[in-house]
């Protein structure tokens, strides 16, 4: 049975560009699917057209079990929507940016009021709620949007990168929210370049590159894939780069040494630990090769795109597929609110 969220060849494209090259998505009731990728991955593609914000070119997608080309009116009634963009009224106060979105779902004044005042103390907002939206900083922002995304509390939510931007504090309050949410039974699509916050949130993980789910599974599983544990070893002289990679390379699980040379740092996938890591230490120490730094770490997000892809995931920096698909505030707010 498909799941909340369902999606089977997706392709959308503009112009010469093919965002979207054939995306199967599902995520059952209840869970949290984290769309991970670099920018021009496809993933705000992805969500416009599971949001009816776009039409796919070919494939078919439900959400909440209603088709989003054949009816996209019920699936805006049942979903919520939190852009890359906080899509408030600077000009209104943050309970009247609330009361209104209630108002715009039809609930009576006094409904809508309650709501606001419910969402303004969970949100941490209380305080500012009477100051006009153009006051707030931007982490006050994002949380003002993803409140007005919940007036109605739909059974499933998008997110669209809702934490790039903030500090820690603020991250790490928008996901006890977010895990607030889905421990209520809501279904949840989030995207990110943030392997920690799909790590910390995604029950699921699917990886996506130019347009094309690449893997799936859980965040251990990706970085299972790319090596459960790296050596990370930094050497004083930059001259003894090329011999120690050459070390490493000799203690790695199948994985190239990556060598950064500004840094003079070079990191290889391996297994054992600890114990391996005293062997590493003794084999530079032998070889006369000084470092300044070493230990074990888990893969990051670039080491499981570098293992993927070939590329990290800075060097995405373009648009998804130019400002056609790009996200706005307007689009945005059209259907969050």
């Amino acid at each position: 049975m498909p799941g909340a969220i369902h999606a089977e060849g997706l392709v959308k494209t503009f112009g010469d560009v093919r965002a979207l090259d054939g995306v199967d998505l599902d995520v059952p009731e209840g869970t949290v699917l984290g769309l991970l990728g670099p920018n021009g991955a496809g993933k705000t593609t992805a969500v416009r057209c599971l949001t009816t914000l776009l039409r796919p070119d070919s494939g078919h997608a439900t959400v909440a079990g209603i088709d989003v080309v054949k009816h996209p009116n019920q699936v805006r009634r049942s979903i919520g929507l939190s852009g890359q963009f906080a899509a408030v009224d600077e000009y209104l106060t943050g309970r009247e940016n609330l009361q209104m979105v209630g108002e715009l779902y039809q609930m009576k004044a006094k409904a809508a009021k309650a709501r606001a005042a419910e969402l303004l103390e969970r949100f941490h907002l209380a305080d500012a709620g009477d100051r006009t939206a153009k006051t707030y900083s931007g982490g006050m922002r994002r949380r003002l949007d993803l409140a007005a995304a919940l007036v109605v509390s739909p059974p499933v939510m998008f997110m669209d990168e809702p934490t790039t931007g903030l500090d820690p504090r603020n991250r790490q309050e928008l996901w006890d929210v977010i895990q607030e949410l889905v421990a209520g039974g809501t279904t949840l699509l989030l995207t990110t370049q943030y392997l920690e916050e799909a790590d910390h949130l995604a029950h699921d993980i699917c990886v996506v590159d130019h347009g094309r789910v690449i893997a799936r599974g859980t965040a251990d599983e990706l970085k299972a894939r790319t090596g459960g544990e790296r050596v990370e070893v930094v050497v004083h002289d930059r001259a003894h780069l090329a011999s120690g990679a050459e070390i490493l390379a000799a203690f790695g699980k199948g994985g190239q040494v990556t060598t950064e040379q500004h840094t003079r740092r070079l990191t290889v996938p391996v297994t054992g630990g600890a114990k391996l890591l005293a062997e590493v230490i003794r084999e530079l120490d032998a070889r006369g090769i000084e470092i300044d730094d070493i230990g074990l770490r888990r893969p990051t997000l670039d080491d499981v795109f570098l293992s993927l892809t070939g590329h990290r995931a800075e060097e995405e920096k373009k648009d998804e597929a130019g400002p056609e698909a790009e996200d706005s505030p307007k689009d945005t707010k059209e259907t969050s609110k």
